[in-house]
């Protein structure tokens, strides 16, 4: 089995990462979602809910589990029997610190390839903050996310 990894913070999930899911999983057997422990961020959504948005958002799909994991990605994809990692490229802009990050696990971990897929075009703008900010500014986010976060995104701001 053809196994991947797609780690990601997912503060909150959107349909653009949904959209490189799907891309993955059209290419592979089996995709692990990782939401990953990152010290160097602040969430606005625990682990515990961002594990539970995402569950929520792809139990219809086969062949896709979302997991979690606090530490070195290459170590995780060990771990779950992983052949690669995948990264979502929107921009170039994206393209210089994800080309250093796959040296570097490469050089970690020569059996784990680094796979860019990029979204669809109509996702090339979309990240987790740009969704945030709007859902603080009492912006309606539905056509960025699914039910679910948005339900989480009022919740959290009070709308």
């Amino acid at each position: 089995m053809r196994k991947v990894i797609y780690p990601g913070t997912f503060d909150p999930v959107t349909f653009g990462h949904i959209d490189i899911i799907k891309r993955a999983k059209e290419l592979f057997d089996a995709v692990v979602v990782t939401v990953a422990v990152n010290p160097g961020k602040l969430p606005l959504f625990t682990l515990k809910e961002r594990v539970h948005m995402l569950k929520e958002s792809l139990k219809d799909y086969e062949n896709i589990t979302v997991d979690s994991f606090d530490g070195l990605v290459v170590d995780h994809a060990h771990q779950v029997e992983a052949i690669g990692i995948i990264r979502g490229l929107r921009a170039v802009s994206d393209f210089e610190y994800e080309f250093q990050m796959a040296l570097m696990n490469r050089k970690l971990a020569k059996d784990i390839a680094t796979i860019f897929l990029m979204p669809g075009e109509r996702y090339t703008y979309l990240n987790s903050s740009i969704v945030r900010n709007l859902a603080e500014l009492n912006s309606n986010v539905e056509e960025f996310v699914p039910p679910v976060v948005v339900e989480a995104l009022k919740k959290k701001f009070k709308h």
